[in-house]
């Protein structure tokens, strides 16, 4: 399994985490409705900006995207909040290139990353 490339440093200004809900609900004639849990684990979305500090490790963050991973595969990394390590992928794609000054020297990619928690 591939490794999340160390030259893309994770912003924490733009940083953000979210549960995925994974219940079931069921409106009821009178009351509030009834909910179940669907699944043991749930997904976690983290939302962030990858900053990359050359044009090359911009390029090179896509060839990983693209090739070693392969667009759709997981991933591992160290969780940027907790430390632990995870496995995750790119549930919407690695999102838009934005130059930080003249020529991308500095440029960041805002993304979603999913994994199970």
């Amino acid at each position: 399994m591939s490794s999340w490339p160390e030259y893309a440093e994770i912003r924490f200004a733009d940083y953000g985490e979210e549960i995925v809900a994974s219940e079931e609900r069921t409106d009821m004639e009178r009351g509030p409705s009834k909910m179940r849990a669907l699944n043991s684990r749930v997904m976690k979305n983290v939302y962030a900006s990858v900053q990359f500090r050359s044009a090359a490790d911009a390029e090179a963050f896509e060839e990983w995207y693209l090739r070693d991973i392969g667009r759709v595969g997981w991933f591992t990394m160290e969780h940027p909040r907790t430390g632990q390590p995870i496995s995750a992928r790119f549930p919407q794609g690695i999102g838009r290139l934005v130059p930080l000054n003249t020529q991308f020297r500095f440029s960041k990619r805002d993304l979603v990353l999913e994994y199970m928690r």
